[in-house]
């Protein structure tokens, strides 16, 4: 019962935590430099041209006015349109949303079982030559860039050794989409029963994927070993030992002690890369959430870059707020006052 009030209380706190995104989004774009106006009518316009671009976005208004506005629209679900396409920001948000989740979601797995397994590897040979080896190796990851790891892996992996497909996107110039059900091509082409698809959409996607979970694997492997050192050297495990219970059995005894740390890495590897792969989105081609948002910032379109910081904090608490349950859930140690 007292897990569930914990829940009710963590929940209760969204909405707090949603109106500050939504204040802090509509600052931020509002005080960007820059004037759109200036981009969409172009150098030549008269300043008459100028004038009417803006009272039709109605960007002539008081700020005030115009964020009540905004939250009033927020309210009935409506989160404007674009100032280029002119399609209303919430469908572009679903459109582009899949293909990053599809992409967040695989680098995590790889991520978390190349980290855990080599942060393992690391604490349970302690100060030996496979310690020192998984060290180095974790140190390796963390100090080159993603983008550049991108780059090196297109190099020695498509153009070197003919590997990997080009980055052109998520299928091949020449491959028909499957119809769209999930927005992620994987499932979309599993659904649809279009194996060729299926093969092209994963042998595009080995690329990206490898390179954020590569990289993204060493915060994995640096947290599992740093809470699964003192876990194997604690007494429960030496008690464990002395009672001559299996080391698979007594390794099993340590995760549960370590845990807490790995998943809540997780949580917050999660919450970053949902709008944090843009840089790897866009060396692919993957055409992607955060590909969309850097796009939307270059032409100034100031209601596509306040749906991506409401979309991208939105996701940010739904997923605190979930690990926050999962680990009161899965640790007693935990306080719920």
């Amino acid at each position: 019962m007292r897990v569930l009030g914990y829940a009710r209380r963590r929940v209760l706190f969204l909405p707090v935590g949603l109106l500050s995104v939504i204040i802090l989004a509509f600052l931020l774009v509002n005080a960007l430099p820059g004037n759109p106006v200036g981009v969409i009518a172009g150098p030549a316009a008269s300043p008459e041209e100028i004038a009417a671009i803006e009272r039709r976005l109605g960007l002539d208004r008081p700020l005030w006015e115009r964020f009540v506005d905004y939250v009033a629209n927020l309210v009935r679900g409506d989160l404007g349109s674009s100032y280029y396409t002119d399609r209303p920001i919430l469908s572009e948000i679903m459109r582009f949303a899949p293909a990053t989740l599809e992409l967040v979601f695989l680098s995590l797995t790889i991520a978390a079982l190349l980290g855990v397994g080599l942060g393992t590897l690391g604490a349970y040979y302690k100060g030996t030559m496979a310690d020192r080896t998984s060290r180095f190796v974790i140190t390796t990851f963390q100090s080159i860039p993603d983008f550049f790891l991108a780059l090196l892996l297109i190099y020695l992996c498509f153009y070197l050794a003919g590997w990997a497909p080009a980055p052109v996107g998520r299928l091949g110039l020449m491959d028909e989409p499957p119809p769209t059900v999930t927005g992620a091509l994987l499932v979309d082409s599993l659904i649809s029963g279009d194996m060729q698809v299926f093969r092209s959409a994963v042998a595009h996607s080995m690329l990206p994927v490898l390179t954020l979970g590569i990289y993204y694997s060493a915060y994995f492997a640096r947290s599992t070993y740093a809470s699964l050192v003192p876990a194997l050297e604690s007494k429960q495990v030496e008690f464990a030992r002395a009672c001559g219970l299996p080391e698979r059995t007594v390794l099993a005894y340590a995760f549960r002690q370590a845990r807490t740390p790995i998943l809540t890495y997780g949580g917050i590897l999660l919450a970053a890369l949902l709008g944090g792969a843009a840089i790897i989105e866009t060396i692919f081609s993957w055409g992607g959430f955060g590909e969309w948002a850097i796009d939307s910032i270059l032409q100034l379109d100031m209601p596509a870059v306040q749906g991506f910081i409401l979309a991208a904090g939105l996701a940010t608490l739904l997923a605190f707020t979930a690990l926050d349950i999962l680990v009161a859930v899965l640790d007693p140690r935990v306080r719920y006052d």
